[in-house]
């Protein structure tokens, strides 16, 4: 992409305003703490103390609309907290220009490293930094600045006062993330309807699973629904893959088909019923016709094997879905030819020793899938306690989160390498602006610093935003300052109604929010003591070279994502390649447990997946050519490693249970494709085409028996998918015959599902 077109798309990007879902309550909320904290400074201290400690209670609140499971309350003192620390430190060296530029730049480099721990610890570091540019100037001794300190922590406290005593919708983030898991399966249902091998995209499933993870204080008021349904839901996935994949059993057109998609629009009923009833805390309003499509008598004659048994799989875990979710489910009634307790085992993989199932992860869309039925009896209906994934507290998390900042404090890493910018661009614009004769110089490194992100995209989208947005904000501001001319009270009013608004419109987009900051600054300023006409020529201004700053140190000193793409790749298949061999090991020897090596495997290829789709996103808004992997190349190799996942889910989607007859070929073609996978991952980072000959002697050697047709026929898709990967790296330009054309590939269909039908 070139520098023009980059710069457009960034800048399309940054003024625009997307339409959210709105949450008035929060922002009110919000405000009140801010109002509350205006008044008491007001009242006890003046207006220079109440103008330092609103920022506190303002920061505070942004901090509590970042994206964390973590509690809020926690988030808000930490920032106040951070912030009051900030400042005091700030005011103690601002009369020695050499020793406040140090710590500008010692404090810029901390919060630019502190995005290794995340992207809410990162932001809410940066924000510190920003705003302590401004605090430092208000106060006037050391004692004032201990008080504006302490006002500044007042403020954290007040917001963490209002969470607890005004929760809005507790759980409602929890509640969303496992809904939108649930709809997201729904989607999945119909769009297997009319593509049997649809793609689906893991990254809801990811988000419930970080959602369930909760402190022992979050778990001991967690609400029932929340408990198990992501299990069950994670087990869903597969299934539905196992019943509509044609490589299954299921022709593409025919009775049997017509019977699958009657059986995927049901379930999709049933899922979205769940994730309302979820996300609004309602029972479940299950359509009694769905459940009836699972119990239609012809059934067990019209599918049999692999996609009956995964008929009767899908009714049981909808069943459970639909219970956990606060729903009566429907019990089922054995369908013609069925054999006894043909309904299964299905329970959420988290429970305890009461009840036992074996977590069986699928491949990048889901975790697990429900166990075959067992030969006697019927559905238990004891149900083990659900067991907690614990987060650490918020204390806890500081050592996690300097150890993630100390893991990437090392030569190349774009985290460092963001820091380095960010502290060199706040150093700088600090300079040029105490030494231009424009008077509030801290607006330059202010904007540098809170426009500035570790990927390019962002800082540039950010800065055209925060430039088109102080403009809009600065002029709306003056206007009115103009019109009503506003003493120190109605200045405090409209200070809260502009972070009121800010609030309200923050998740649309970058445009509206520095549109709000600014008039909330000019109000603020105002309320101090200063004049619009102080504050808004120099503030637009200095906006500008604070903007043009971050960009250009970007362009000098970047941290492309582009060349780094071989490198992603090549983590996402070392990663892919156990979860895949794992998934034939379960295979060979069944009477070991192996769920647990699938999940841990599973888990770290959705890893290296996400991974790999962010990197792919922003080096496609980077102006840089391609260093070795070309877009093409790239879209490729993903479809081929996604392809690889599907085939080793469809497999795991029916892991045998404990004493089922093992199948010895399966374990040595899991190490040579461990084996291959390693050697192919290093291939690739050095720019050369992996081949996969261990791999393709091991399936060549496998003595094929009636009990593992399907096993082999599987690793035979196996190895089409990794000779489409080697296929979609290989970009030199083969001989041409002597007729004109290039030679066929010899290494095995072109389409992994053609072996399917083979």
């Amino acid at each position: 992409m070139s520098w023009g077109r980059a710069l457009k798309d960034t800048a399309r990007s940054g003024i625009s305003v997307e339409r959210k879902r709105l949450e008035p309550l929060i922002a009110v909320r919000g405000a009140a703490g801010l109002a509350i904290v205006i008044a008491l400074s007001l009242w006890l201290f003046g207006p220079a103390a109440a103008a330092s400690s609103a920022f506190g209670a303002f920061q505070a609140a942004i901090a509590t609309f970042q994206r964390s499971w973590r509690p809020r309350p926690e988030l808000a003192i930490a920032s106040g907290t951070s912030l009051a620390v900030s400042t005091f430190l700030g005011y103690l060296t601002i009369s020695n220009e050499p020793l406040f530029l140090a710590l500008l730049v010692v404090w810029t480099f901390a919060a630019g490293m502190s995005w290794a721990a995340g992207p809410t610890i990162g932001l809410i570091a940066s924000s510190n930094v920003a705003i302590m540019l401004v605090t430092v100037t208000l106060p006037t001794s050391v004692a004032q600045a201990a008080g504006h300190a302490a006002m500044m922590i007042v403020g954290g406290l007040v917001q963490a006062a209002l969470i607890v005593l005004f929760p809005v919708r507790r759980w409602g983030a929890h509640r969303d993330a496992l809904a939108d898991a649930l709809a997201a399966e729904a989607d999945y249902a119909r769009r297997l309807r009319h593509d049997p091998v649809a793609s689906f995209d893991p990254q809801p499933l990811m988000e419930a699973r970080n959602a369930a993870a909760v402190t022992p204080r979050q778990a001991r008021r967690r609400p029932a629904e929340l408990h198990g349904a992501r299990g069950i839901a994670e087990r869903i996935r597969p299934v539905l893959a196992s019943l509509a994949d044609p490589a299954m059993g299921v022709p593409a057109e025919g009775p049997a088909r017509d019977r699958v998609r009657e059986l995927l629009a049901a379930a999709a009923s049933l899922l979205d019923a769940a994730a309302h009833a979820i996300r609004h805390s309602e029972p479940v309003s299950a359509p009694p016709a769905a459940f009836a499509t699972f119990r239609t008598p012809d059934t067990g004659s019209i599918l049999t094997g692999a996609p009956y048994r995964a008929m009767t799989r899908l009714n049981t875990l909808l069943q459970d879905v639909v219970e956990t979710a606060g729903g009566t489910p429907q019990e089922d009634t054995p369908h013609e030819g069925a054999p006894s307790g043909a309904r299964g085992t299905a329970h959420s993989a988290e429970t305890d020793g009461r009840s036992t199932p074996r977590p069986a992860p699928t491949d990048l869309g889901a975790r697990g899938t429900a166990r075959p039925a067992p030969a006697t009896g019927s559905r238990p209906t004891t149900r083990g306690r659900p067991a907690t994934r614990t987060r650490p507290t918020f204390l806890a998390l500081i050592p996690k989160a300097l150890k993630a900042m100390r893991s990437e404090l090392r030569r190349g890493s774009p985290i460092t390498r963001h820091a380095t910018r960010v502290s060199a661009v706040a150093a700088t614009g600090y300079l040029l602006g105490t030494w231009l004769p424009l008077g509030h110089g801290y607006w330059a490194p202010l904007t540098s610093v809170m426009v500035m992100r570790p990927d390019f995209s962002q800082t540039y989208s950010r800065a055209v935003a925060r430039l088109a947005g102080t403009v809009i904000g600065v002029a709306v501001a003056t206007g009115v300052v103009q019109a009503a001319t506003p003493g120190t009270l109605q200045s405090g009013t409209l200070a809260v109604a502009s972070a009121a608004l800010m609030y309200l419109l923050m998740r649309t987009g970058q445009f509206a929010t520095q549109a709000c900051i600014a008039a909330y600054v000019v109000f603020l300023l105002g309320m101090g003591g200063e004049e619009w006409t102080q504050t808004v020529p120099e503030r637009v201004l200095l906006t500008l070279m604070g903007g043009l700053l971050a960009m250009l140190a970007y362009a000098v000193y970047p941290a492309w994502e582009t060349p780094r793409l071989r490198t992603r790749l090549a983590d996402w298949l070392a990663a892919q390649g156990p979860y895949v061999a794992a998934v034939f090991g379960s295979y060979a020897d069944p009477s070991v447990s192996n769920a647990p090596d699938v999940r841990e495997a599973l888990l770290t290829a959705r890893t290296a997946r996400a991974t790999w789709h962010t990197a792919v996103a922003r080096a496609t808004a980077e102006p840089v050519r391609h260093r070795g992997l070309s877009r093409t190349a790239a879209d490729d190799a993903e479809d081929a490693l996604a392809q690889l996942g599907r085939v080793a889910m469809l497999l795991e989607a029916h892991l045998p249970e404990r004493g089922a007859t093992p199948v010895p070929p399966a374990a040595r073609f899991a190490d040579a494709l461990r084996e291959s996978t390693h050697k192919g991952a290093k291939a690739i980072r050095e720019r050369r085409v992996p081949t996969w000959d261990a791999v393709r002697e091991a399936l060549d050697a496998w003595e094929t028996e009636d009990t593992d047709k399907v096993v082999r026929n599987t690793a035979t898709l196996v190895l089409d998918t990794l000779t489409e990967l080697s296929e979609a790296l290989d970009t030199a330009v083969p001989p041409m015959t002597l007729d004109g054309t290039a030679p066929e590939k010899p290494n095995g269909p072109r389409n992994p599902k053609d072996s399917a039908t083979r």
